[in-house]
Formats: structure tokens, C-alpha cells, sequence
């Protein structure tokens, strides 16, 4: 991506929330306004919800820094969850077994544009 193809985005790292729990919210705002982003996730029960809202708002924040950039008329248009590292735990099991339990972490970004 070249600095010219989004007006602003915003990333957070190394959140503790499977990439696949959260890949079904960031679908309901891909290139929705961002007021109409914010209305749906303020509804949405998921704990994903919460977490996109934050970076949501991040990137709006970075977008306001530039002057000649309308808030009211940007709108999502990439929105993507990465895979993160996964903690590998044990869980203790019967006959004096384990067995192994992936923590997976994601990576949130949210890209930014204006509609012309």
C-alpha cells in the first residue's frame, strides 16, 4: 500500500481474542460510514466488538490530524485480523497425561478513505 491509497488506519497488536471470533465482526463494517460502523458495533454482544470499536476510533483519531480530511465522510475501507502468536499452554489430564491449549492472539488494523 502507498501512502496515497488511504486517508488513515490504525493497528493493534497482540490481542488476546481468536482471529476467527473476530474476522465475523470486522465483516459487518467492511466499507460501511463510520458512524454506521460505530451504531452496528455498539449493538453487537461479541467481545470482538469492543476491541474493533477501540482501533475504530484510533483510526479516526489519526485521520482528524490532518486538516483537510472530512470525518463525516469516511468510511472503512479495509479491515483485517491477522494472526498473532499463539501461547501453547498444558492442561492437565487423566492417567497423568496433558494435553496442549493454543491461546491465539490477533492483530487488528482498520484502513480509513473518504468517499469523493
Amino acid at each position: 500500500m502507498s501512502d496515497r491509497d488511504y486517508v488513515a488506519r490504525a493497528t493493534a497488536k497482540y490481542i488476546r481474542i481468536s482471529p476467527h471470533k473476530c474476522r465475523g465482526v470486522a465483516d459487518l463494517i467492511r466499507g460501511k460510514s463510520v458512524s454506521e460502523a460505530f451504531a452496528i458495533l455498539s449493538y453487537s454482544p461479541k467481545k470482538a466488538a469492543g476491541l474493533i470499536s477501540k482501533v475504530l476510533q484510533s483510526a479516526v483519531s489519526n485521520a482528524e490530524q490532518d486538516p483537510s480530511v472530512d470525518v463525516d465522510k469516511l468510511y472503512v475501507k479495509n479491515i483485517f485480523i491477522d494472526d498473532g502468536p499463539t501461547w501453547k499452554r498444558w492442561d492437565t489430564r487423566a492417567r497423568g497425561r496433558a494435553t496442549r491449549i493454543l491461546k491465539r492472539t490477533s492483530h487488528i488494523t482498520v484502513v480509513l478513505d473518504q468517499r469523493i
